[in-house]
């Protein structure tokens, strides 16, 4: 290494809870062939080995703690192969943001309504800001009547989290996705 560096020495790589890692006294032990008994944890290891297997914990705070006869390589492959399965299957909420003016037209505002439609049934959040510029700041109440009649306009599809109100120089609303029972 290199001199007058204080690098901490490098941890081993040791397997947690397989075959002589695992310390409780007994376990209660599966074997492939289904069958399951309580024996002690050198027992159990030594039955393991004798059918070429490894003796892995697989639920450790059960009383007994579990311990299957598994090939260990095989037994990591499963286990990450169910994490990246789920990792799959989330979703993860976004918030999607609209913004508008005071004076926004009757068309552009439908066109946005859509747009938040289609946000909340993919079960995002929407932030719905109206910007003020100069002296538009005069008109808050103009904002303030565009938002509630955004929500109002929304209600079906998602549920206002906050009544509108300002900060700064905008004014927002926060919309989240009502829960929908899913059709089979």
């Amino acid at each position: 290494m290199y001199p007058g560096k204080n690098f901490p020495p490098r941890r081993q790589n040791r397997r947690e809870n397989v075959n002589e890692s695992i310390r409780a006294r007994e376990v209660r032990a599966v074997f492939p062939d289904g069958t399951a008994e309580v024996m002690a944890t050198a027992a159990a290891l030594r039955k393991a080995q004798e059918l070429g297997l490894d003796l892995v914990l697989v639920s450790p705070t059960a009383v007994p703690p579990v311990a299957k006869a598994v090939d260990y390589g095989h037994y990591q492959y499963e286990q990450k192969k169910k994490q990246h399965e789920a990792k799959k299957k989330q979703h993860v909420v976004q918030v999607k943001e609209l913004k508008f003016r005071p004076n926004t037209d009757d068309h552009d505002y439908e066109f946005k309504k859509n747009h938040a439609i289609r946000f909340l049934k993919e079960g995002n959040r929407v932030k719905a800001v109206v910007q003020f510029r100069g002296r538009e700041i005069a008109h808050t109440d103009l904002g303030k009547n565009l938002l509630t009649r955004f929500a109002e306009d929304l209600s079906a599809y998602g549920a206002v989290e906050s009544s509108p109100r300002m900060e700064g120089r905008n004014a927002h609303v926060l919309i989240s996705p009502v829960k929908s029972p899913k059709s089979a």
